[in-house]
């Protein structure tokens, strides 16, 4: 096991990385930053863990779209960036869902968004 020191939004990690899988840590640590950069610089939340699930939430609702996309390769809809102006509105449905729950996940902290 190999160890890679990474920066993501500014912060540095000790990324533990099998031989032979750097450039995919890699490639996962550059699509994770940005993906939170871009939430942190949209400018309405600050708060680093916020910013982490939300990204998180972009990412895996891309990762899955893709899956479906894959699934039913008649489908002619274009890929969804997962909070974008292409998503439908059973997509924006499911993120309101999910963000409501991490909402009451999360407590009395603050909402997500």
């Amino acid at each position: 096991m190999k160890q890679l020191e990474v920066q993501i939004m500014g912060q540095s990690y000790l990324l533990g990385c099998p031989e032979g899988g750097e450039s995919r840590l890699l490639e996962a640590v550059e699509r994770v930053d940005t993906a939170m950069c871009k939430i942190r610089d949209n400018g309405k939340i600050k708060a680093r863990d916020r910013i982490a699930v939300l990204a998180s939430l972009n990412l895996a609702f891309d990762l899955a779209q893709r899956d479906q996309q894959t699934l039913t390769p008649a489908s002619t809809s274009p890929p969804s960036t997962g909070l974008g102006d292409d998503a439908t509105p059973a997509q924006h449905a499911l993120l309101t869902a999910l963000v409501q729950r991490l909402d009451v996940a999360l407590g009395e902290d603050g909402q997500l968004i």
